[in-house]
């Protein structure tokens, strides 16, 4: 942002950074008058020696601060996301937007277009990724299949789309729209996995026992014609509805039901069950700005999917390792070194509980057993501190790594196999599975164990960038609905203690903060990092304590608009809400929050 000049027409400002490390920048312009206020884009030129400032050029205007679209388009820059529209040599590689399956697939591939298949996504979810069927076989065991969109067909190697997308490494999902790692011919169309449509696909096939036991395992390029696509709200009342009956109604059922043993299997085995608040917001039609937010919830179907999954990611991965020893793409998760657990095993001492965590099984076992009757959002509260310990995941070269485990999962080995339309490491990996079942010949890329870590490292970093780009359109939302209510009280639980402050979460729409206490008329602060707990002015906070806050947004700086909170309940001597901005209303009442 531009801070012009006092001097009356000058043409020489300073250029004031959103990123605060960096240093404010000397600009030569005549249009300062234009561009205050908007969100800009400047040009290091260089640092004299003798100057306080850097010198730079403007290069171009993003649009208003504070503007939806204008802070949408600043975060994707920030986060390094390529949001560009894809170039016409990327074009180039798509098929026709009338492209059919032909008897030339027919021939190549398995025809399961009679199989009752269906689809579970969220609601007005485009990019269907994953399909599933189940049938009886007789003998009294089933057939379950995943069928995975073959993005790989329309993608070949080494072309000009494969290159972009490999660039690209994944979709970004923003809250009011999505940014393609492929263009949306195959995203939303010719790959999605659309009901009633015959599309190209990818199947895992196994036969299980009633006990959810593998007998055998098959995987095959296919043809599939999906039955339904079912949000996992309509799934749930299909599996809700005794009246339902028919084919689809039983084959859910029946899938539930495994799900549920493989999930028991897995927390068995010591897989964790963690958490985060995650929020879904309403949006206006017309204008897509949000109109109100809740945090989301989660439906016995999402857990349906999300077991397959898993079993399909486990089971591919199993095969190319064993196919390819020295370059299949996997995905391992490290244990987290002791010292991360020190928070929570002190916050849960604070309420004289046990946390063991000397392993996933061990730590599996102590939150499941972390109950209180007298406090039932506890538990939730330490899975989700329990999260905050956790290492970030990464994709890898199975050359370059002698463990493969997955912390978290529990399971010796892991890789992505469901997700090619919006991850690029499935589709790698749908590349070395056809390889390894002879679907598909081999090229030198595929097979250089240098290449595919390089190829990893740059996956990582695309996938770390795209998380922080989502969690920073849900913070920008979150401003944007706090900017249209106003100031407003809820009731929310301490997370963490600091020397000066309290982070507390506000379950009922997600949203986290800090509640500063350098305000209190000569406060008395006395922090314990062993307990953990801050006392102010005589008035004890400990982690996990339910308070009331006030939330607001606070615009005074409109380079770095902030959600605030204040402290209501309990009740602290010398502390008192402070007044900012036009909208503050002042101290809000457990009386004024019941209307």
């Amino acid at each position: 942002m531009l801070i012009p000049s006092q001097i009356k027409e000058a043409v020489r400002h300073l250029f004031h950074p959103a990123d605060r490390r960096i240093p404010r920048v000397r600009v030569e312009s005549r249009q300062a008058h234009i561009l205050q206020g908007q969100r800009i884009i400047i040009s290091i030129d260089g640092w004299p020696r003798s100057s306080r400032y850097p010198n730079g050029h403007f290069v171009r205007s993003l649009g208003t601060a504070g503007d939806r679209d204008t802070e949408s388009e600043v975060l994707l820059l920030e986060h390094d996301v390529a949001h560009l529209p894809f170039s016409q040599a990327t074009l180039a590689c798509l098929p026709s937007s009338s492209w059919q399956v032909t008897s030339e697939d027919v021939c190549d591939r398995a025809d399961l277009r009679e199989l009752q298949v269906c689809s579970i996504d969220p609601p007005g979810c485009t990019d269907i990724d994953d399909a599933l069927h189940l049938r009886e076989l007789t003998g009294g065991n089933m057939e379950v299949g995943v069928h995975i969109a073959d993005v790989s067909h329309f993608i070949r190697p080494n072309t000009s789309l494969d290159k972009e997308a490999a660039e690209r490494g994944t979709t970004v999902y923003l809250c009011e729209k999505r940014i393609d790692m492929v263009p949306p011919l195959l995203s939303s169309d010719l790959c999605s996995l659309r009901c009633n449509v015959d599309r190209l696909a990818f199947s895992c096939i196994w036969e299980v026992n009633k006990e959810a036991e593998i007998i055998s395992t098959k995987f095959t390029k296919s043809i599939i014609n999906s039955k339904a696509s079912l949000s996992y709200a309509e799934a749930q009342l299909i599996l809700d509805d005794p009246n339902r009956q028919d084919a689809l109604a039983t084959s859910l059922r029946h899938l539930n039901q495994l799900a549920q043993v493989l999930r028991e299997k897995r927390l068995r085995n010591g897989a964790l069950v963690l958490a985060s608040p995650e929020i879904r917001f309403h949006m206006d039609s017309e204008t897509h700005d949000p109109i109100d937010l809740q945090c989301k919830e989660l439906k016995e179907t999402n857990s349906l999917v999300e077991e397959f999954m898993l079993l399909a990611n486990i089971s591919v991965a199993k095969k190319i390792q064993q196919e390819f020893p020295d370059c299949a793409l996997l995905r391992r998760h490290p244990p987290p070194p002791p010292s991360n657990y020190d928070i929570l095993i002190r916050a849960a001492e604070g309420k004289n509980m046990v946390l063991r965590t000397d392993s996933a099984k061990a730590l599996a076992e102590s939150l499941e057993m972390a109950e209180s009757p007298t406090e039932p959002y506890l538990n939730t509260l330490l899975r989700i501190l329990a999260t905050r310990c956790m290492m970030q995941a990464i994709y890898f070269s199975s050359g370059s790594e002698s463990d493969f485990s997955h912390y978290g999962l529990a399971t010796p080995i892991y890789t992505h196999f469901t997700s090619p339309i919006r991850r690029y490491a499935d589709l790698v990996v749908h590349r070395l599975l056809a390889v390894s079942i002879n679907a598909d010949a081999t090229f030198p890329s595929l097979l250089d164990r240098q290449g595919q870590q390089s190829l990893c490292n740059n996956l990582n970093y695309r996938h770390r960038m795209a998380q922080y780009a989502q969690r920073a359109s849900v913070n920008l939302h979150t401003q944007l609905f706090l900017k249209k209510r106003g100031t407003f009280g809820e009731d929310a639980f301490v997370l963490t203690v600091r020397k000066n402050a309290i982070a507390v979460l506000i379950p009922k729409y997600g949203v986290e903060g800090l509640v500063f206490f350098d305000r209190v008329d000569k406060p008395d602060l006395q922090f314990c990092e062993e307990t953990p707990s801050l006392t102010v002015s005589g008035v004890t906070l400990r982690m996990f304590d339910k308070v009331m806050v006030s939330i607001s947004l606070d615009d005074s700086n409109i380079q770095h608009q902030r959600i605030r909170m204040t402290l209501l309940e309990p009740k602290i001597p010398g502390y008192e809400s402070p007044s900012w901005g036009s909208r503050e209303r002042g101290p809000v009442t457990k009386k004024a929050k019941r209307k």
